[in-house]
């Protein structure tokens, strides 16, 4: 149909417009779109990503892998859309501070979400600046624990009224390899990280800017370094053996609080845990120097390398699983 080679212009601009007029049809909804918090001005980008299947995990072969990337298994995810950069201090803070809970519009029964913001657990304020001096505008946010990230979400869904969570472990990687099947999502060379990701080797031994190198082929940057990111997922390191071939939006749900998947490296880490299927759990030794009794569910004192982004599933779950999904107040 975008055959012009003989067609008039008049023709081919009149199938172009058909064309894209069928691409809306199909998939409305799937496409860019830029949120914001009400009262701020602060907004933040989200990228569709299609739905799909693909290997999960990496092959025998693949240098540098782990025994807990495999077996690989063919797995399926559902559209959803996902956050462009890493969450920010500039997004962060707003839900630490929760001075602009005032401003939560008044959604109806059409909404997403429709959560009273005052009954959202909030973050205590840390006893240390928690970017440790290494920036906070257009910086990656830092040393919030699981929890801290899924209540995140949930309160900028009470903010905007549309559904936000953590990705699963399936949903992370799928996005992160934007249909590749290397150990990168630009190819196998570790050569060319410094095109795409901050690391150990070019980081100047701080994180940097969101954005500032290249995406993936997909338009996520920063997937692989710069923070390295929380998934919903308890950490199994077996977890692949189990798991049947083709199967649907995956999640594994623990009942403890560690360890919980980590996914993508970062600045602090070499090549290899920056691959794609790279994997990675946490561990209560992020708290060690938090001098609290009890410590912080809310900060990782010694873990300055985690942060995370968020995710918008296009097929809104029910008001009682979207509660599992930010539901995880467990005891160490």
């Amino acid at each position: 149909i975008r055959d012009s080679s003989k067609a008039p212009k008049e023709v081919v601009d009149i199938r172009v417009k058909a064309i894209d007029q069928l691409i809306d049809q199909l998939e409305p909804t799937m496409k860019p779109y830029t949120d914001e918090i009400p009262g701020t001005g602060v907004k933040f980008e989200m990228v569709p990503i299609p739905s799909g299947e693909f290997l999960m995990g990496s092959p025998l072969s693949e240098k540098n892998r782990l025994a807990d990337e495999g077996p690989e298994r063919s797995v399926k995810v559902d559209s959803f859309w996902m956050a462009k950069y890493e969450t920010t201090w500039d997004l962060f803070n707003l839900f630490v501070s929760r001075s602009l809970d005032i401003y939560q519009p008044i959604f109806d029964e059409e909404s997403e979400v429709n959560i009273d913001i005052d009954r959202i657990s909030g973050a205590t304020t840390p006893y240390v600046e928690m970017s440790f001096g290494m920036g906070i505008d257009n910086y990656p946010a830092i040393c919030m624990t699981q929890l801290a990230a899924v209540k995140f979400c949930e309160w900028l869904s009470a903010m905007t009224g549309h559904f936000y969570r953590l990705p699963t472990e399936a949903e992370w990687e799928y996005a992160c390899r934007a249909g590749t099947d290397t150990a990168y999502s630009f190819g196998d060379d570790p050569g060319q990280l410094s095109d795409y990701a901050w690391y150990k080797e070019n980081s100047q031994d701080k994180y940097q800017k969101v954005g500032t190198k290249k995406a993936n082929p997909w338009g996520l940057y920063d997937m692989h370094g710069n923070v390295a990111e929380w998934t919903l997922d308890q950490y199994v390191p077996t977890v692949y053996r189990n798991r049947t071939q083709g199967e649907t939006n995956p999640l594994t749900v623990g009942e403890k609080v560690y360890p919980k998947a980590v996914r993508g490296g970062s600045w602090m880490d070499s090549p290899n845990r920056l691959r794609s299927a790279a994997r990675r759990p946490s561990s209560k030794k992020w708290k060690k120097r938090d001098p609290q009794i009890p410590k912080s569910k809310w900060w990782h004192t010694d873990a300055p390398f985690v942060g995370f982004r968020i995710v918008r599933p296009l097929e809104i779950p029910s008001e009682e699983e979207q509660k599992k999904y930010w539901k995880y107040e467990l005891t160490d």
